[in-house]
């Protein structure tokens, strides 16, 4: 029987001088909302269906820093998400 799931490395970074403090980020695979840290974490996805990550911030009743990306079936390597500086900008994610 093959595997029909899949790990990807997710590594959420925070600039060196942001204009905010104490945030944490909210990762979404699939709709299912969890905190993370900030850093490097391994995450189990769908190895034979598409997979949407959403990353945000959330501070004080403020959301922002969010970004979006579909992974395809047959993306491999580090997923890297990069928070704004201002805690009003939109984030980013690259793959490496």
């Amino acid at each position: 029987m093959p595997d029909d799931h899949r790990r990807i490395e997710l590594i959420l970074r925070r600039p060196r001088l942001a204009l905010w403090a104490g945030v944490r980020p909210t990762l979404v695979i699939g709709g299912n909302g969890q905190p993370t840290q900030w850093g490097s974490g391994t995450w189990r996805v769908s190895a034979t269906e598409p997979v949407e990550l959403r990353v945000f911030l959330f501070a004080r009743g403020w959301r922002f820093g969010e970004a979006v990306t579909t992974l395809a079936p047959a993306t491999t390597g580090r997923v890297i998400y990069r928070a704004p500086v201002l805690p009003f900008g939109a984030g980013r994610f690259t793959l490496a």
